[in-house]
């Protein structure tokens, strides 16, 4: 089979790495790619907005399968240009993916087909939402409604926060029209994990459980970024609580959906938190999440390029879905400055080094080649990713490998899966 992946990042990186491992596959495209990707794909010069290109390069060259990274094409209708061409692709429909698009349509769709989620408000400036924000009480979640790269999700924890997110959002237009309308929601305490399953349009196949880190600083301090690190199992997950979450969220979502006449295919992906009262959906997306889709890939036992291809025709034929019983741990590295005003360009060395450490896989995100010298060139660059028997190994395995990473302004999270570690059983373990 022709493949082409679109998308430019470690998630990218990761999925032609995994298809590219399948006997069906013949040829492996990437558009655009980047260096670490150009080791298992040929990239392609063309952006995934340019949705129209896209489709002209996959009619040329007669792709028997594309499957989409991120989701700014999605929501600019890929799916729907390559479906009127008779393009067999991976990837929801605008109307679909409006639930990641758009936070008011999510909640309000939620709301619709009792998927649990927080108590929320829609307002449209700062007076409304400051004065819901009082009746919810502190700490509070402002969100912009449209897409702002994983970092309009705001949290307030005191009133000088939420006068200031207030004026983020609707003064200073930080996130642009995103914030036309905001979010506001009850903030929910308990433990965060990612859920995500393949969906065909009418079933779901649950992948296994990820935990992913947002907050760029140790201890969950500092803003929220597009993700610092990841570890699948999450820990704290039960299977008992993974069988509520597949029915109380995922297949309610799809159903609910394809009854609105959106019927999903792709990667649908639940942002969970874990209360006291049960799982509740913080948010959801319409596309493999970044970074948890690395260390997924990296334990999935069957052959990826079969599954996406039956769910693109609409008919999985796979019941389930076969997983390694070893964890898997990633770690982000981010240039300096991120998640405002990255610092690129500077050298990167000593991945060989890296990725020569046992069960180790280095995927790359924001790098390029200049004087033929890799260098970073974006906000996260790199996501250093290991496999092992448990978790406190993926973790020793893929923090042995950041140090052998030569980039002396690296950024990274130092307690990736700490917390989670006991140290009489030496790991987590979970679905």
């Amino acid at each position: 089979m022709r493949v082409l992946v679109i998308g430019n990042g470690a998630r990218e990186h990761a999925l032609c790495w995994k298809l590219r491992q399948s006997p069906l596959l013949t040829e492996l495209y990437c558009a655009p790619g980047n260096p670490g990707i150009a080791a298992v794909a040929d990239r392609v010069p063309i952006a995934p907005e340019e949705v129209q290109r896209l489709a002209d390069f996959a009619t040329e060259m007669r792709i028997d399968l594309t499957v989409v990274g991120p989701e700014l094409p999605l929501t600019l209708g890929i799916a729907d240009e390559f479906a009127g061409r008779g393009l067999p692709i991976f990837g929801p429909t605008q109307r679909a993916a409006e639930i990641e698009g758009s936070k008011v349509f999510s909640k309000l769709f939620m709301d619709r087909h009792k998927i649990p989620t927080a108590p929320f408000a829609v307002v449209h400036d700062a007076a409304a939402a400051l004065s819901e924000a009082r009746r919810f009480g502190l700490p509070v979640v402002l969100k912009a409604d449209g897409l702002a790269a994983g970092k309009g999700v705001l949290i307030a924890t005191t009133q000088d926060e939420l006068a200031e997110a207030a004026r983020a959002l609707f003064e200073e237009r930080r996130f642009g029209a995103s914030a036309d309308r905001v979010v506001v929601e009850a903030f929910l305490p308990g433990d965060e994990v990612s859920f995500m399953a393949l969906c065909d349009g009418e079933r779901v196949l649950p992948l296994a459980t990820a935990r992913d880190y947002k907050r760029i600083g140790d201890g969950d301090t500092g803003p929220n970024t597009g993700g610092m690190g990841a570890h699948s199992p999450s820990g704290g997950l039960s299977a008992e609580t993974a069988a509520e979450v597949v029915e109380t969220v995922m297949r309610p979502a799809v159903a609910g959906l394809a009854a609105e006449g959106r019927p999903f295919v792709g990667v649908l992906y639940a942002g969970l938190m874990l209360t006291p009262e049960g799982p509740r959906v913080l948010e959801f997306n319409a596309r493999f999440g970044d970074p948890e889709a690395q260390v997924l890939l990296m334990r999935l036992e069957d052959d990826l390029l079969p599954l996406l291809a039956a769910g693109a025709a609409g008919r999985f034929d796979a019941r389930r879905l076969s997983f390694r019983r070893e964890a898997a741990a990633g770690v982000v590295l981010a240039s300096p400055g991120y998640p405002g005003r990255p610092l690129t360009g500077e050298p990167i060395r000593g991945l060989d080094r890296a990725g020569a450490i046992e069960g180790v896989e280095i995927f790359h995100a924001g790098t390029t080649v200049e004087g033929g010298e890799l260098v970073s060139a974006g906000g996260r660059v790199l996501s250093v990713c290991a496999l092992a028997p448990d978790l406190r190994g993926a973790l020793e395995r893929a923090y042995a490998a950041v140090g052998e990473v030569d980039w002396p302004g690296k950024v990274y999270r130092h307690d990736i899966g700490r917390r989670l570690l006991d140290p009489d059983q030496g790991g987590v373990t979970g679905p």
